[in-house]
């Protein structure tokens, strides 16, 4: 097991991120929107100047689809042309996605007619520049349910004690993770240590068998020394005696007379 592995060597550690950073911004946008659209109920929510919708009916098929979230961005809307794709609002303040089909003037200035493009007739209302919310620049398939669910209260908490409950149990595993590599680090460190103690005392003991067999060849050396001096005197002494006992005797006078 190699306990030095990185937190982002982790599959797991990157799929808990991956989650938290899709999730977490979805929740704030949703409420953000859920903020402004009950502070005030006359205008549309946006994020940046941008505006996401959730189609709900298949009038701009196959280009945009039930259960889609669209994304439009606030814009000039004199700056609008035949051909582009724009959110407004109907007289009952529900927002539409169409094609401009058509530039008409409307007492003084410029209106639009649209269409949908799965429709066979045009809007018969006519869309005025005030009506404009914004212009469609993209869709996320299929997301637009889900932020429909997102949308409730209910889930809305459910996520939140998720996101916490996966946050805390997160947390805790990667204590429990910290006390396992500290306990294995403790254990390692005491292993050296004790190995090292070893080592020591087998140095300690090599050491003074080496330096008692050097005192006993030390007191070897100088018990052997006198033994051989005594052995020369001993010799020595034997010469002097066999050198007197050689020594030829003298003749007196009165041995001569005779």
């Amino acid at each position: 097991m190699d306990t030095n592995k990185k937190w982002y060597q982790k599959i797991s550690n990157w799929l808990f991120v991956i989650a938290v950073a899709i999730l977490v911004p979805i929740l704030l946008v949703n409420l953000s929107i859920m903020f402004q659209a009950n502070t005030d109920k006359n205008k549309i929510p946006s994020v940046f100047g941008y505006k996401p919708f959730i189609v709900l009916s298949g009038s701009m098929e196959t280009d945009i689809r039930v259960g889609d979230l669209i994304i439009t961005k606030e814009v000039d809307p004199t700056t609008l042309k035949i051909g582009d794709v724009i959110a407004f609002r109907d007289p009952e303040r529900t927002v539409t996605t169409h094609r401009i089909i058509e530039i008409v003037d409307c007492y003084g200035n410029d209106c639009f007619i649209t269409k949908g493009d799965n429709n066979s007739s045009q809007d018969q209302q006519l869309v005025e520049l005030d009506d404009v919310e914004g212009i469609y620049i993209a869709r996320v398939p299929s997301v637009g349910n889900m932020l429909k669910s997102l949308s409730e209260p209910t889930t809305i908490i459910i996520v939140v004690l998720a996101i916490t409950v996966v946050f805390a149990v997160a947390f805790m595993l990667s204590n429990k993770k910290n006390i396992s590599q500290e306990q294995l680090e403790f254990l390692e460190y005491k292993r050296k240590k004790e190995q090292e103690e070893r080592d020591k005392e087998n140095e300690e003991f090599l050491e003074f068998k080496r330096q008692k067999a050097l005192k006993e060849k030390e007191s070897a050396e100088k018990t052997e020394a006198p033994k051989k001096k005594s052995t020369k005197n001993t010799t020595d002494e034997k010469k002097g005696t066999s050198k007197s006992t050689t020594t030829k005797k003298k003749v007196t006078p009165k041995d001569k007379s005779k």
